[in-house]
């Protein structure tokens, strides 16, 4: 098996969104997630088969909102209110989770470890030191500006274990 990682193209982040949230979705370089958006922001850490963190992809609350309720197919209303009360609420926390867990795809490769979704915190939990400085590490990375289509847009940020 290969221990390279490959980062997944902005194309490949673009259609599974829009796959997942059957409407279109547009994506564009954007700037990393910052000190003050990880606070309410929803993680996602990865994990190898040793447990060993692969990445750790971070949404800002108004990207995990906007996404949570296209995909409950829910009015872009209820991302507003979420976003409002700088919360994220249950039933789009679900959501994104679920989404969360689909992304693992796009870090899955054929001949490479398999990599799986470890634990998603939503705003308000404590994110642990580790995943924190990976996510707000140079190197291996990518940040988007992902919007979707008549809800509104946020941050995307992926970042790979060195």
């Amino acid at each position: 098996m290969s221990d390279v990682s490959v980062l997944p193209g902005s194309v490949a982040v673009r259609n599974l969104f829009e796959d997942l949230l059957g409407r279109e979705v547009t994506v564009s370089p954007g700037d990393p997630l910052s000190a003050d958006d990880i606070a309410t922001a929803t993680v996602a850490i990865f994990t190898d088969s040793a447990q060993k963190i692969y990445g750790v992809l971070g949404m800002d609350l108004t990207l995990a909102a906007n996404a949570g309720a296209a995909l409950g197919l829910l009015p872009a209303g209820a991302a507003e209110d979420s976003i409002d009360e700088k919360k994220l609420f249950p039933n789009l926390a679900e959501n994104v989770f679920e989404l969360c867990n689909v992304l693992t795809s796009l870090l899955n490769r054929e001949g490479s470890p398999h990599i799986k979704m470890y634990q998603v915190i939503y705003p308000g939990d404590p994110l642990p030191a580790d995943a924190r400085a990976h996510l707000m590490a140079l190197g291996r990375r990518i940040d988007l500006l992902v919007e979707v289509n008549r809800y509104g847009k946020g941050k995307f940020s992926l970042s790979l274990a060195p």
